[in-house]
């Protein structure tokens, strides 16, 4: 869709737009007021854990600078930010609830509030706190039914104020990738273990659902990244059942459980040897499976997929990503990724924005009781350009968002239910395994002094805001 047809375009009644963070990338305080050790605090001292030796301590300094940081989400027009509460601050070591940290998020709210802007919490981006996972973490079951306590906590003091919940955000990257990966906290190889914490996850993620449901929670929901597996060659059925087991291990193993309350049969058969099915106790998939009132989708890239090995020269560079691909249940024997011929971000990730109208048309054929559809991340790496006059050109960010906003305005006239748009990210920040070397963010930070300045990127997303007031 082109921009002027983008500007002239009528977006559903009450679309949000937005953007959003998590609070171990953004808000530093990492032991201050109460706080202690989530597993990121604790990973970033491993040696060569996080590009460039880097950590959480300070971030961008949102705990100081939250009041500066709403009032550039008010001067962009934002309808809502999606943030998350840190465990670890909230009941630091898992145990006894710290009210000084609750407090921030209190303030916070009532920031975003006076600016008129909706707040729309998220309680678990990544940051268990170490004591608990020095009690076995996720792949503890025990952990499902402390994530429930800290719920209940934080709604305890927010719930009169925060209407949209979501539980957890991209389960697949804190269960997969830290657990059997190791390229995230808490670096663990362990494929059992991995699968023990994606269901004990689910399993959270759904008994909390009942909880702050039974207490009153107006809207609530989960966030799940999401791909387009793309066979290579799609005439070749080795490329088409290596397509099938991504899309089984990335999507089918979050959206069934929660939206169908199954696990794919493929999937078990494909994961069999590590004994997923025998995680699955009595009562656990009817926990699970809640009615939620909205579907967080974040969408990056799609992913071409091969059953054939890529040969040691075309092979690229193993880097730290947002996926399952250095997991052992895509060993480089069952699947490779080879490159197609389309624009790369700095992350190395495809950009092609018709993947997203793709993905959403999907999820809409394949779950008839699919519920309303929120973008809750997307966005893009590049390397900045500051000017001379301070101004960030960022006209690859720029147009990444636009055109990938563009594909949600198509798959609206398709018929998908979507609801809103949420920009990643509203701030350079710790991108975690990437340490500060890599930025998302519409506003950037300069890491040395704080000092926030909206990019020509941010500008733009601000002026579509605006554009589709006027419509209204």
């Amino acid at each position: 869709m082109s921009i002027n047809k983008l500007h002239d375009f009528s977006w559903p009644s009450g679309f949000l737009w937005g953007s959003a963070t998590a609070a171990a990338q953004i808000e530093g305080a990492a032991h201050l007021d109460g706080k202690e050790d989530s597993i990121w605090d604790a990973f970033a001292r491993v040696p060569n854990a996080i590009a460039g030796g880097d950590h959480l301590e300070v971030a961008v300094d949102h705990y100081h600078r939250y009041t500066e940081d709403v009032g550039i989400m008010k001067n962009l027009g934002l309808d809502s930010y999606r943030f998350s509460t840190s465990w670890a601050r909230v009941v630091p070591g898992g145990g006894s609830v710290n009210a000084k940290g609750l407090d921030f998020y209190s303030r916070l709210v009532d920031e975003l509030l006076e600016a008129n802007i909706l707040p729309w919490l998220t309680l678990y981006h990544w940051d268990l706190p170490q004591a608990l996972e020095e009690r076995g973490g996720w792949a503890h079951r025990d952990t499902a039914y402390r994530f429930v306590e800290y719920a209940q906590a934080v709604h305890g003091v927010l719930g009169d104020r925060v209407t949209h919940w979501t539980t957890f955000n991209e389960p697949l990257c804190s269960s997969l990738i830290g657990y059997a990966a190791g390229e995230h906290a808490p670096g663990r190889r362990e494929p059992r273990a991995a699968l023990a914490a994606m269901h004990h996850q689910h399993l959270a993620h759904g008994l909390a659902t009942s909880e702050l449901r039974g207490l009153g929670v107006e809207k609530i929901g989960i966030t799940l990244n999401l791909t387009n597996a793309v066979p290579n060659d799609p005439n070749d059925p080795v490329d088409l059942d290596a397509a099938r087991r991504i899309d089984a291990l990335w999507n089918r193993m979050y959206l069934d459980p929660i939206l169908r309350g199954s696990y794919p049969a493929d999937l078990l058969e494909d994961v069999k040897e590590y004994g997923l099915a025998e995680l699955i106790k009595p009562g656990d998939l009817a926990a699970i499976h809640q009615p939620i009132d909205f579907l967080g989708v974040n969408h990056y890239h799609d992913d071409s997929v091969s059953g054939h090995p890529v040969s040691a020269q075309a092979a690229p560079a193993v880097v730290p990503t947002n996926s399952p691909k250095s997991s052992p249940f895509v060993g480089s024997e069952h699947v490779s990724f080879p490159a197609r011929d389309l624009p790369l971000t700095a992350m190395g990730w495809e950009v092609n924005p018709a993947g997203l109208r793709t993905l959403l048309n999907r999820l809409k054929a394949d779950y008839s009781n699919l519920p309303p559809l929120y973008i809750t991340e997307n966005g893009a790496a590049y390397e900045d350009t500051v000017e001379a006059d301070g101004s960030v050109a960022d006209n690859e960010r720029a147009a990444y968002i636009l055109d990938h906003i563009g594909a949600v305005a198509e798959a609206i006239e398709d018929g998908v239910d979507v609801r809103g748009y949420f920009v990643w990210s509203l701030l350079d920040n710790f991108e975690w395994a990437w340490g500060y070397a890599k930025r998302f963010g519409i506003v950037r930070v300069d890491y040395d002094t704080q000092e926030r300045t909206i990019k020509d990127s941010g500008l733009a997303y601000g002026k579509l805001i605006a554009a589709s007031r006027t419509l209204a």
